[in-house]
């Protein structure tokens, strides 16, 4: 696997960092996968440009035999961690039977931030002087000035230690919940509709429903209600975040694609506490009847995802 260019990038609105792995974005800061970070640098480096499958392929799962279901679902999982929309894209464009295209802007991340921090440091001594000459021209004496910072300097340390006091106690009544969630908890996010001109959003929903249902039924399983789940859909909401407002410690998120005559469903289970992939599989079902489709792909991830849950939360107790 080749390896992401070192250099920072500015990639719409997030700091695109390779070296470390990490995109950020207004205080917020998230880790890509190895091949999320190739995938992401490789439609940047061809901004504006249509990146086909097999390039995608041969760059990003150099020497790795996969099928084009693994560019899909990465693609899909690095629009959910841009918060992208694949209907209206502002970062990664769909163009259909040909490949992918980066449609946000993209260039290097230095120069932005020299030209934010420069302009910053500017304006501060400006409007320090400008305080300054409007202080001394109201008439204050320079020791009516002198006690006026002593008793906001008080003031702002009594706060301090207020807010710091309440921050404490704030920490010891969350951190029992923290640690009491429970492992053996999903949510499924609406499966994304990757068909062509998306005419199958209907049965996408179904998909994702059909999961919750199957999922519910399985013992000491906890799994958030369809109106939870759905109130994500479409909304630019990083995964990670959407796993801390659920209060779960897995997501299970897909894909519907339909050839002629048959439907493709991706499906893959993530952990939100680092965002690997822990599971992942591909069904394909002639089309015959769509609620079959639906209760019998259903069926098969249950069972999956119970065997691999169940296995994953074993050591966890153990430590």
């Amino acid at each position: 696997m080749e390896s992401p260019s070192k250099t920072m990038l500015r990639v719409g609105a997030w700091c695109v960092n390779p070296a470390t792995g990490e995109i950020s974005r207004n205080g917020e800061t998230l880790r890509l996968e190895a091949r999320a970070m190739l995938l992401l640098s490789c439609l940047a480096e061809h901004a504006g440009e249509v990146v086909s499958i097999e390039e995608l392929l041969n760059q990003v799962w150099s020497g790795v035999n996969v099928s084009p279901d693994s560019v899909y679902q990465s693609v899909a999982s690095l629009r959910r961690q841009l918060g992208d929309d694949p209907k209206q894209p502002s970062y990664i464009a769909t163009v259909p039977r040909l490949g992918y295209r980066m449609v946000a802007t993209v260039g290097p991340w230095t120069e932005s931030g020299r030209r934010a921090v420069g302009t910053d440091d500017v304006k501060s001594p400006a409007s320090h002087a400008r305080n300054s000459r409007e202080i001394g021209h109201a008439g204050l004496s320079r020791g009516r000035v002198a006690w006026a910072v002593v008793a906001v300097l008080f003031f702002a340390l009594v706060v301090a230690v207020a807010l710091r006091f309440r921050a404490a106690n704030n920490f010891q009544s969350v951190s029992p919940v923290i640690a009491a969630k429970p492992q053996k908890s999903v949510a499924v996010l609406p499966f994304l509709d990757l068909t062509d001109g998306m005419k199958e959003e209907e049965f996408a929903d179904g998909m994702t429903e059909e999961l919750i249902d199957k999922l519910s039924k399985i013992p000491d399983f906890r799994v958030p209600a369809p109106t939870s789940s759905f109130y994500f859909k479409g909304k630019k909401v990083p995964l990670a975040e959407i796993a801390k407002t659920l209060g779960v410690a897995f997501v299970l998120d897909g894909s519907v694609r339909k050839s002629a005559a048959r439907f493709r469903v991706a499906a893959r289970l993530v952990r939100a506490e680092n965002g690997y992939v822990i599971w992942s599989e591909t069904y394909d079902r002639p089309l015959v009847d769509k609620l079959l489709v639906q209760e019998d792909i259903a069926g098969e991830v249950a069972k999956a995802l119970r065997a691999s849950i169940e296995g994953k939360s074993e050591p966890d107790r153990a430590r």
